[in-house]
């Protein structure tokens, strides 16, 4: 176990953390079987190993940490963001990383970490391991991605557990996008939780200014919809109702 100390405070490393720690490629392949097979280390996937507490049997890092410490750019985000702030209605069997490095969709102690191309503009918000977007970023995203992740129902409900947001953060991420349809889901979105979030009436009018003269569909599958001039949107009749209507048909622990 000489070198287990090193690897407990590190949680995650590659195998060229170990050649530095041993002194050679030989000696770190040599190293990491014989970790593996006693049951001090596990294999996340491709050069990338996880620490495991000798107590718990399970790695010493939260699968935010882990997915976090994947590359030098990782970044928790989308519903997984929300988990890490504790604002999470459910807690999803995966996790949402996003970086610049291509890796394939994989399973590890029964998570399934997933890659979300990078926002190089993303606000970032950092602590020990844990890199994670803004919680006002992260509701930008999740927004903007709420028909490929989670589904707008479960995104509004972990909206409505974030105490509050900063307007300026939120008008940062979305002058980022600059997507005009963006500034519209947002803006109606946001407006439904206005309390809840203390959002200003002079917010809402600037993001009205970016709103076109198009017409679009807030959830086009939703066959109950009306007409919501403000926001020049389609949107569900009663919106509060459907946030209410049950828990989403996504796996959750």
């Amino acid at each position: 176990m000489k070198y287990y100390e090193k690897m407990l405070e590190l949680g995650c490393f590659n195998k060229r953390t170990v050649m530095e720690l041993t002194g050679s490629e030989a000696a770190a392949k040599s190293l990491l079987y014989d970790y593996q097979k006693k049951g001090y280390i596990e294999k996340i996937k491709r050069d990338f190993y996880a620490v495991i507490s000798l107590e718990t049997r399970q790695p010493v890092l939260s699968r935010y940490q882990i997915g976090s410490l994947m590359f030098p750019d990782a970044v928790i985000t989308h519903h997984s963001a929300f988990e890490a702030f504790g604002y999470a209605n459910q807690v999803f069997y995966e996790v949402y990383v996003a970086t610049d490095f291509r890796f394939r969709d994989f399973e590890y102690n029964g998570i399934w970490y997933h890659h979300m191309e990078r926002n190089a503009h993303a606000d970032i918000a950092s602590n020990g391991k844990l890199r994670v977007t803004g919680i006002e970023q992260t509701i930008v995203d999740s927004i903007k991605d709420f028909n490929k992740i989670a589904g707008l129902e479960e995104v509004v409900r972990c909206m409505m557990l974030v105490p509050s947001v900063k307007e300026e953060k939120i008008l940062e991420a979305l002058s980022a996008y600059n997507n005009k349809f963006l500034y519209q889901k947002c803006g109606y979105i946001m407006e439904q939780l206005q309390d809840e979030l203390g959002l200003s009436n002079d917010f809402f009018k600037y993001l009205g200014r970016h709103v076109t003269d198009g017409k679009r569909y807030l959830i086009k599958e939703n066959g109950d919809n009306v007409w919501n001039p403000k926001w020049r949107l389609y949107v569900p009749a009663d919106f509060m109702r459907l946030i209410d209507k049950g828990v989403g048909d996504y796996d959750a622990i």
